[in-house]
């Protein structure tokens, strides 16, 4: 995707990624959120309330600050803006947090079973995965346990709801967020084969991360 230089590039950006994440059935109508720094500001734009990802406007998104006030846009925020917000706080190098619902991620994690990177594509775009467990949406105690996770991982799985991607920019975000749900479908079907262990080289996966 290409740098945007204002609040309704932006928010096209992001309504391009609602429509390719349900129709990728990577979440359902209004399941799931969207989020992006506003270029040059301490500003973010979030998907509003109850609004469907496949049928996102640009008045659809609400204008926050960092402080979680709002200043603009949409009259109610997602109930997860606090999920964008801390994970902002504490990342100054993300621009973008893509948070969906797919269904092989949260599925692997309820029965225990680790998400596996399997592919180069998976070993580079996701790198490493973080798990939080269970907490009601929209709470402090998600929000605050998903931004301790984002300290260290790109890719954070919601026990029993969903996933958090982070980028550095829309693309970057949503490519994340693709990548883990594939490399769990790629986990889940090795396990349906019998395999418990198949997975990227480590050597190479430490090797990507320090290249």
């Amino acid at each position: 995707m290409k740098p945007v230089q204002t609040r309704e590039e932006l928010c096209e950006q992001l309504a391009e990624v609602g429509r390719l994440a349900v129709e990728r059935g990577l979440v359902l109508a209004s399941g799931g959120n969207l989020s992006a720094r506003l270029p040059g500001s301490d500003e973010y734009v979030v998907t509003g309330a109850g609004t469907w990802l496949d049928r996102l406007e640009v008045a659809d998104f609400t204008v926050m600050n960092l402080a979680g006030e709002r200043t603009g846009g949409a009259e109610r925020p997602s109930s997860e803006w606090k999920l964008h917000q801390r994970t902002y706080q504490v990342r100054p190098d993300v621009n973008c947090v893509v948070h969906l619902h797919p269904q092989h991620a949260v599925l692997l994690d309820a029965v225990g079973e680790p998400i596996r990177l399997i592919t180069l594509d998976h070993a580079y775009y996701v790198r490493s995965i973080g798990t939080v467990p269970y907490h009601p949406n929209g709470s402090d105690e998600l929000a605050d346990a998903s931004a301790e996770q984002a300290l260290t991982h790109d890719c954070v799985v919601l026990s029993h709801h969903g996933s958090s991607s982070l980028g550095a920019d829309v693309g970057m975000a949503f490519r994340r967020a693709m990548n883990l749900e594939e490399a769990a479908v790629a986990t889940y079907r090795a396990l349906t084969l019998g395999n418990a262990t198949a997975a990227f080289p480590s050597s190479a996966l430490a090797a990507l991360h320090h290249a």
